[in-house]
C-alpha cells in the first residue's frame, strides 16, 4: 500500500464515514476503514473498490474498548508501515435528559465520542509524523459549540473531543500534522434521524458534502490556517 497515501476512517461501515472513505479511495488514498459492524465494514469496502485500486483494509473493531483499539493499530501499522490521514468519526448519541441520564449512558456516549478518538490519535501520531503531510480530521458537531435539550451527554463528548482537537493541533503542529475539526449540523444519518426526527430529510446535510470537506481540508495547501469548519443544514438561517 505505500505506492499510495494511507488514510484510516473510523466509523466506516456507514453514514458520514461511509462516505469519507468511498471519496478518499477515489482520491487515490489507500483505506484502512473501522467500525464495529463488519457487514456495513464490508458493503463500504465493495463501493470504495468500484473505483479501483486495492482493495480497503477493514477491521471490525468496538473502539471503546482500549486494549481491543491498540491491538487493531498494532495489526494495521504492521500492514501498511505507514499512515497519511486519520479521519476520526465514529461516535454515538442518546435522546435524555441530564436528569434521566444513566452512568450507563454517559460512559457509552463519552467513551466512544471522546475517549476512544484520543486514544486512537495517541496510537498512531507516531508514524504520522514520519508522513510529509499528515492530516488529522475529527468529525465533531454543532453541539461542539452549542447546546440543546435532551442532548446533554452528547454535548458533552463533542465539547470534549472540540477541547483536545484545539490542544492537539497546537501539540502535533511543529510536527507538520495539521489538525482540523468539522462541526456539522443536521447530516442525513442514522443517528440524526434518531435524535430529531422532526427535521425534513430533504432539509439535512447529505454525508457526501461533508466528505467533500475532508477532501477540501487534506488537499488545501495555502497559507491560511483553518481550524474549523461550521457546517449547518440548509433549513437554518446563516449563522445561527
Amino acid at each position: 500500500m505505500s505506492d499510495r497515501p494511507v488514510a484510516m476512517v473510523t466509523g466506516a461501515s456507514r453514514g458520514i464515514g461511509r462516505a469519507v472513505a468511498i471519496a478518499l479511495h477515489h482520491a487515490g488514498y489507500a483505506t484502512v476503514l473501522l467500525a464495529r459492524d463488519k457487514k456495513g465494514l464490508h458493503q463500504t469496502a465493495l463501493k470504495c473498490a468500484e473505483a479501483g485500486g486495492p482493495f480497503p483494509l477493514i477491521h471490525s473493531v468496538d473502539l471503546q474498548s482500549i486494549e481491543e483499539m491498540r491491538n487493531c493499530v498494532n495489526k494495521v501499522l504492521s500492514d501498511t508501515g505507514q499512515l497519511d490521514v486519520l479521519v476520526n468519526n465514529a461516535g454515538n448519541a442518546i435522546a435524555k435528559s441530564v436528569e434521566d441520564t444513566t452512568i450507563s449512558d454517559w460512559n457509552a456516549v463519552m467513551n466512544l465520542n471522546a475517549r476512544a478518538p484520543f486514544f486512537l490519535t495517541q496510537a498512531v501520531l507516531p508514524l504520522l509524523r514520519q508522513s510529509p503531510q499528515a492530516v488529522i480530521i475529527n468529525i465533531g458537531s454543532i453541539v461542539s459549540i452549542k447546546g440543546y435539550e435532551n442532548q446533554s451527554v452528547y454535548t458533552a463528548s463533542k465539547h470534549a473531543l472540540a477541547g483536545w482537537t484545539k490542544s492537539l493541533a497546537r501539540e502535533a503542529a511543529d510536527d507538520g500534522i495539521r489538525v482540523h475539526l468539522i462541526t456539522p449540523g443536521g447530516v442525513a444519518t442514522d443517528l440524526v434521524r434518531r435524535m430529531r426526527p422532526d427535521i425534513e430529510t430533504s432539509d439535512l446535510i447529505h454525508c457526501e458534502d461533508i466528505a467533500e470537506a475532508v477532501l477540501f481540508l487534506i488537499r488545501y495547501k495555502g497559507n491560511a490556517v483553518i481550524d474549523t469548519l461550521d457546517i449547518h443544514r440548509k433549513g437554518k438561517p446563516p449563522f445561527s
